[in-house]
């Protein structure tokens, strides 16, 4: 089986704004330019409030167990419904769960199996 994974890095924002900035040139020029993709904290600090350790086994219990609904998460989390649902909102926010309806019913899901994190130094 091919291990999927998602790429999380620290960049500051001039960094961003600066390949941003490099990207658009590129463009206009009309050179072909590279598709990176990944999730991008501006600190290591940034980057541990978002992965939380309860963030981190809602992630691993969604790889593992594949949940059919956020309250069968819950449940096999131990942790309040309303809880669960706020953190997977916000971890789609930040693009590493996709909240999927399935008749009427929202089922988290994840498309990797592990999760790299690169620092610039």
């Amino acid at each position: 089986m091919r291990v999927k994974r998602v790429k999380i890095g620290i960049k500051s924002v001039e960094d961003s704004l600066s390949e941003a900035k490099n990207t658009m040139e590129k463009l206009e020029r009309g050179e072909r330019t590279t598709k990176e993709t990944g999730v991008y904290f501006t600190s290591l600090e940034a980057f541990r409030k978002v992965l939380t350790p309860k963030r981190q086994e809602l992630l691993h219990t969604i790889r593992i167990a594949k949940p059919k609904s956020i309250h069968e998460l819950a449940q096999l989390t131990k942790r309040n419904i309303k809880n669960v649902s706020d953190d997977l909102k916000y971890l789609e926010q930040v693009g590493l769960v996709e909240r999927r309806e399935v008749r009427k019913t929202i089922r988290p899901s994840i498309n990797y199996d592990t999760i790299s994190l690169e620092i610039a130094i």
